[in-house]
């Protein structure tokens, strides 16, 4: 075999296993990106602007200890051990995301009791944690989700992934 067809059959494989990798790490994901943006609007109106406060930072109202439960990721090479390692993560829309998506990997279960696991589960323990999740939501949190996954009700939400 020529040098020639050696490289260009090993740069076929290799890109045919980076994007076999792509699709296994996306099906990993138990959030859907319709379920994910429905938490963003529900917490905090998907308000983007650089924010911390009462203890809770970025667009997804994440705490440290929400974080740290979600793999402490961070940004760039930046340690996680940084003073500003947390909030420069969950100020950032996808950090935020890949810290949730690991936090439900860690917690999720079915909290309303109807035998599946689903937004309504997802939206519970972001808000409540996961380990008091069976709890009572606020009513605007609640209403605001459910009118947000209502309008992609042709989007099915029940299921995650």
């Amino acid at each position: 075999m020529s040098a020639n067809k050696l490289c260009c059959t090993l740069a076929i494989w290799a890109l045919l296993c980076l994007g076999f990798a792509a699709l296994i790490q996306a099906n990993d994901k138990p959030v859907t990106d319709v379920c994910l943006g429905c938490i963003c609007e529900a917490i905090s109106g998907c308000n983007q602007t650089r924010y911390c406060g009462g203890g809770v930072c970025g667009l997804f109202r994440i705490t440290w200890a929400y974080w740290s439960d979600g793999g402490k990721l961070t940004l760039g090479n930046e340690s996680p051990q940084s003073e500003d390692a947390y909030a420069n993560c969950v100020n950032d829309p996808y950090c935020a995301a890949n810290t949730i998506q690991n936090y439900m990997t860690k917690f999720g279960q079915d909290c309303n009791g109807d035998g599946s696991v689903d937004c309504y589960d997802y939206a519970a323990i972001h808000k409540l944690g996961g380990y008091g999740c069976t709890g009572e939501l606020a009513y605007n949190y609640q209403n605001t989700l459910g009118t947000c996954l209502t309008s992609f009700q042709s989007v099915d939400v029940r299921i995650s992934g």
